[in-house]
């Protein structure tokens, strides 16, 4: 075992064993059935459910050292699961770590998957929910953070354009996870694990159906001034390494603050599937650096 972990160089040193057996590919058309069986299994904590219409939830975490009934910063959430799969539940330790930590509200989205729901309907309920969350008594609207990860990054990105082009007020910062922003990415490291070009084809093509992809897809958009300034973080080994990076440099391009953050040796979802070891602590720590810099300014 020793030896076959030490045959792993490519890979972060803490995540060499899960590596060993992390799949290349996570979701085909075949396995789509079988991971949503699974994560409707997923029961996670207590929050409170607020269903704001048919197929479309959020689940609400307060800090739970808070003090004081005074509006609060707030954070949107948005899952991953390649457009196609996943239920907010399984984000629900992982928000209220947030809101411990940062000390805020978190409102984490159960929108509507792809194929059945392809664009613009998963991001119209991440914008029902942003617009709830909004209206909240315990809310600050002036200072709320939008975020996700793989594919909640992707609608966290996407939600920015579109709360840009309404007459909402405008979220503060954007925590983009490994986001999923472009369909044109087919290849990437060599070492990849969970999520390679195959997926992301099947992801994509079930998210967008007849869309206009140069709209739909965040990565191929070309008007990307006036959007929140954004933290962008991603494993060296992830299959969206370079289209993170050069999205990022996109939008400093375009004069939106971001700051980009790479883990070396690190593949798509490392921190799900290791979140108790160093390197997932260290890019949580790094996430909520991010926010709390944006909330203190």
């Amino acid at each position: 075992m020793l030896s076959r972990v030490r045959s792993l160089p490519h890979f972060h040193r803490d995540l060499r064993v899960v590596a060993l057996v992390a799949p290349r590919r996570a979701v085909t058309p075949r396995t789509l059935g079988v991971l949503r069986s699974l994560t409707a299994r997923i029961k996670g904590a207590d929050p409170d459910i607020h269903v704001l219409e048919p197929g479309v939830a959020v689940r609400f975490f307060r800090p739970r050292t808070s003090a004081g009934d005074a509006p609060r910063p707030a954070l949107l959430w948005i899952h991953g699961g390649g457009y196609v799969f996943g239920r907010a539940a399984q984000d629900d330790a992982l928000c209220q770590r947030f809101a411990d930590r940062l000390g805020v509200v978190v409102a984490s989205v159960d929108y509507r998957l792809s194929p059945e729901y392809s664009y613009p309907i998963p991001v119209e309920d991440c914008l029902h929910a942003y617009r709830w969350l909004v209206n909240r008594e315990e809310v600050d609207p002036s200072r709320i953070v939008i975020g996700g990860a793989s594919a909640g990054g992707g609608l966290a990105a996407a939600l920015a354009f579109a709360i840009r082009d309404s007459d909402l007020t405008e979220p503060v910062f954007q925590l983009l996870v490994y986001p999923m922003l472009d369909d044109r990415t087919v290849s990437g490291p060599e070492h990849m694990r969970m999520w390679d070009g195959e997926c992301n084809r099947f992801g994509w093509a079930s998210f967008l159906g007849d869309a206009d992809a140069s709209i739909a897809a965040p990565g191929r958009r070309t008007d990307l001034a006036g959007l929140p300034p954004a933290w962008i973080g991603v494993g060296s080994n992830d299959l969206f390494a370079c289209e993170d990076r050069e999205y990022a440099d996109r939008l400093v391009e375009a004069g939106v603050p971001c700051e980009f953050h790479s883990v070396s040796g690190a593949f798509h979802g490392f921190d799900s599937v290791s979140s108790r070891s160093g390197v997932a602590r260290e890019f949580f720590d790094e996430q909520c650096a991010a926010v709390s810099k944006i909330l203190k300014a």
